[in-house]
């Protein structure tokens, strides 16, 4: 599922949902890099979820964004 609320995107996959905030998102990466399971990648300058069924909820992408654009829910 995939929705986009001004400048946030909601993804949810089964029992996780990942918040960006593209208006915080500085496309800086550290969530590409961080990330064990790939589910990132930046485009055009911003970050986005490319792999949500990857998603492990390991938190790393959410604690290690300075921007804190991230949020995961489960």
């Amino acid at each position: 599922m995939f929705r986009t609320t001004l400048k946030k995107i909601y993804l949810v996959c089964g029992m996780v949902e990942i918040k960006l905030d593209l208006d915080k998102c500085e496309g800086e990466g550290i969530c590409v890099d961080v990330c064990p399971v790939e589910v990132f990648e930046v485009k055009d300058g911003k970050s986005i979820v490319v792999n949500l069924d990857e998603c492990i909820v390991c938190r790393a992408c959410e604690t290690q964004c300075p921007e804190m654009a991230i949020e995961i829910i489960e």
